[in-house]
């Protein structure tokens, strides 16, 4: 066979396929599509909700599902914790004091089926519940409680929240108080208060070893004075005291008792 006729062969193969792929691949790509509209892949963390002309039909759980469009619609469900960040706003506590208080909610869906049919944005649902509480709880403390119990303040406020979110499907696994904004006249006497605070301390302390201090000289004394021979004692120690140190002027005086003690020996 000729070399021509070799080409000529291959050229004629050529112009017969490119016209079969010109209408093959557009249609192997519309049958791709049409069947990728008849699998939804769930992921380990999210669940699907499965309806049937608007009617709920079933939970489907991670993995490849088969579903029929346009007579299935499917909503995912993402169960890990959310985190919401309920908004700073100005609370006037219990005994009226305005501050500023803004916290954080964590939670996660327990219940797909509810969260999805009992309420229409479960996050937004949230966010406002937990700012209306938080309103409401703050209100009832005073403002030490607010400060001192913080704790306490938001596992109520937790509660709170987790129980109005239940018929939703919703758990709250933990609520924060993130900041407390205080007026700033209010800081500049809690500052002062403070600072009162610590030098009554500081006088307190220092009179009380001054009250030690001189309970001890009272009793060195009357040691000093029952005792014979005590104070010639203390005057010698004082006087070796003083001698060791030869720029010292030592001035020497005789006690009351040295005089008493030569009167008796004569």
């Amino acid at each position: 066979m000729a070399v021509e006729d070799v080409c000529g062969t291959i050229f004629s193969l050529v112009f017969m396929i490119i016209p079969l792929m010109v209408f093959f691949i557009p249609g192997l790509l519309f049958v791709l599509g049409i069947l990728g509209t008849f699998i939804k892949v769930i992921a380990q963390y999210e669940r699907g909700i499965l309806f049937a002309f608007g009617r709920f039909v079933d939970v489907r759980k991670p993995g490849l599902n088969i579903i029929i469009p346009f007579y299935n619609r499917m909503e995912i469900i993402d169960m890990r914790i959310n985190t919401l960040d309920v908004p700073k706003q100005e609370v006037m506590t219990k005994d009226s004091v305005p501050v500023k208080i803004n916290a954080v909610i964590y939670f996660r869906v327990k219940d797909p089926k509810r969260a999805l049919r009992n309420v229409e944005n479960y996050m937004y649902a949230v966010a406002k519940y937990g700012q209306t509480a938080l309103r409401n709880v703050a209100g009832d403390a005073t403002l030490d409680a607010l400060l001192s119990e913080r704790k306490e303040i938001a596992e109520k406020l937790r509660q709170i929240v987790d129980v109005a979110t239940e018929p939703w499907g919703i758990d709250v696994t933990y609520l924060e108080l993130q900041d407390i904004e205080l007026p700033e006249s209010l800081k500049r006497t809690m500052a002062k208060q403070a600072e009162a605070e610590r030098e009554k301390r500081s006088v307190i302390i220092a009179s009380e070893g001054e009250v030690i201090a001189s309970d001890n000289l009272v009793k060195a004394a009357n040691i000093l004075y029952n005792v014979k021979g005590a104070l010639h004692l203390r005057t010698l120690n004082a006087l070796n005291d003083i001698s060791s140190d030869e720029t010292n002027k030592v001035v020497f005086v005789v006690p009351l008792e040295v005089l008493r003690a030569l009167e008796e020996v004569d």
